[in-house]
């Protein structure tokens, strides 16, 4: 049996970033993740799933250290975004020449991220291809008992695991929450004109789509549709789906004239009554899902590890124990 201060359990962006921060700050984290290690980032494959990073997701990335490999593969920044809704001469312009930034913000691919974040985990104590089959909260902390059989105990565990938390769902810790009735469709297009760095939102009746702008010059499509609707997207030839696609974003980019194959994801809300307590602690999806009409869910992740990691270095520095 082993003991870690910190225990986190989940080697997603969340995850694998709060393992790095725990660590920087000499709190020896173990990392527990059910998972594969992610391989390594390809370039030539189309990864659909992409975040707009935010310029305080920027720093805490370049906080762990993986902001520089990330940056030196391909990170496409946005400087513009144009949001609107029938009318584009009423359309919300956010441009960060006007306030005074380099940029917005950045679209990034979800492998190139993860992979950036585990290079860096190296050294570190990594379990990789094992779950957490039980658990124990007592005075001392957390006893994690895995499905290798390796018991591991730490003062705190943090479930970084995604929306299906069983660590939370072992502390009955209840989340509340709904579905919206709507999937989102995603995929990348070739269009006829450039996107010069601009994100692009139309909200349409159905829900919000968006074209966020890859460093290749492609766009990346987030179409939240009702079910139906999203169903029938699904199901049209390419050619047919461009041309829906086109007229649906009044053609702002002019013709969308290829896209990748498409996938999809259901879309709701979930917020758990509490992110603590004694002994635990939850950060990302694990505590909170939010439609990604805002693009906010990684970001507000990011911005979770970095609060949860200065209070256990606070903790930690003041004598206290950490499950506390």
């Amino acid at each position: 049996m082993r003991r870690h201060p910190v225990a986190v359990v989940g080697g997603g962006i969340v995850g694998a970033a709060l393992a790095l921060d725990l660590a920087r700050r000499g709190l020896d984290p173990v990392l527990i993740e059910r998972g594969k290690r992610p391989p390594a980032f390809d370039p030539a494959q189309d990864d659909l799933r992409v975040y707009a990073i935010a310029p305080a997701s920027v720093r805490a990335l370049r906080c762990v250290g993986a902001w520089d490999a990330i940056a030196a593969r391909r990170a496409s920044p946005y400087r513009d975004m144009r949001v609107w809704e029938e009318d584009q001469r009423h359309e919300l312009h956010f441009s960060a020449a006007e306030a005074g930034v380099p940029e917005l913000g950045y679209i990034l691919e979800s492998s190139l991220i993860l992979d950036a974040l585990w290079q860096r985990l190296d050294g570190l104590p990594v379990r990789t291809e094992t779950a957490v089959a039980g658990v124990q909260f007592d005075a001392d902390g957390v006893r994690l008992r895995l499905a290798d059989g390796e018991v591991l105990e730490a003062e705190v565990a943090v479930a970084a695991e995604g929306a299906d938390s069983g660590l939370r769902d072992s502390a009955g810790i209840e989340v509340m929450g709904w579905g919206y009735a709507q999937r989102a469709i995603v995929c990348h297009v070739r269009t006829e004109k450039p996107h010069e760095c601009t994100a692009f939102q139309r909200f349409l009746p159905g829900g919000p789509l968006a074209f966020l702008p890859l460093a290749d010059g492609r766009s990346s499509i987030v179409w939240s549709a009702e079910l139906g609707e999203a169903d029938g997207l699904l199901k049209l030839a390419d050619t047919e789906f461009c041309a829906r696609l086109g007229a649906a974003s009044q053609y702002r980019l002019g013709a969308v004239l290829a896209t990748t194959a498409r996938a999809s994801f259901p879309l709701r809300l979930q917020h758990a009554a509490r992110y603590v307590r004694s002994g635990l602690a939850l950060v990302g999806d694990s505590a909170h899902v939010v439609h990604p009409l805002a693009g906010q869910g990684v970001n507000l992740g990011l911005a979770d590890i970095g609060v949860l990691a200065e209070v256990l270095q606070a903790a930690r520095d003041r004598g206290q124990p950490l499950g506390g």
